[in-house]
């Protein structure tokens, strides 16, 4: 019986915290339609005369299209750490925000095509597995031009720091997993994440 509870806790949380990237982008995008919709839609309405239905959430779009020109250049980012280094002061707004840059940081990473593959690897010490994101191939000239992986070892629960390795694709092993469940994993520390090693 205290084996079935176990059971029914562990995939309650991990149901929990599989739906919590869902529930903040819903809010999130709830709260920004809904402001829209009843303001700036509003004024136009009565500009012009008459309601165009789904204007707020074409304005919605133009919007996140301005704020990515916006960040992607020099001054947006300078505009975007001070707002980072402000909500590191503030305790539930920290860890809110956090959050959120590393869920927007996994699903930038694919987008770059910057993983091909991953894998499992010796890291520390012998016998030691740990994920790896192989990023590309490079040939060793003095070893009989010996083809070596290049492999990104993020550092958990944050995905964009970490260590690049340069191995053997010998000494690597391929679990069968894809970017998104290994990305999953990292992040959560395992807590999400594939069950077996395919």
């Amino acid at each position: 019986m205290k084996g079935f509870f176990s059971h029914i806790k562990k995939y309650i949380i991990r149901g929990i915290l599989a739906i919590i990237p869902l529930v903040l982008s819903y809010f999130v995008v709830r709260l920004l339609y809904l402001s829209i919709d009843r303001r700036v839609t509003g004024l136009i309405d009565n500009l012009i005369g008459f309601s165009i239905p789904g204007l707020g959430i074409v304005i919605l779009l133009i919007i996140f299209y301005l704020i990515g020109i916006v960040g992607s250049n020099f001054v947006g980012k300078k505009f975007f750490n001070l707002i980072e280094r402000i909500s590191d002061r503030i305790p539930l707004v920290k860890t809110t925000y956090q959050v959120g840059k590393q869920l927007s940081s996994t699903f930038l990473l694919p987008e770059r095509q910057a993983f091909k593959k991953v894998v499992l690897v010796d890291f520390l010490m012998p016998g030691m597995w740990t994920v790896g994101f192989v990023t590309g191939a490079v040939i060793d000239r003095k070893n009989n031009n010996e083809k070596l992986l290049k492999v990104y070892v993020p550092t958990p629960p944050n995905p964009t720091s970490g260590t690049l390795v340069i191995v053997r694709e010998s000494q690597t092993r391929d679990p069968g997993w894809s970017i998104e469940e290994g990305m999953k994993a990292v992040i959560s520390g395992g807590i999400i994440g594939p069950e077996e090693l395919r």
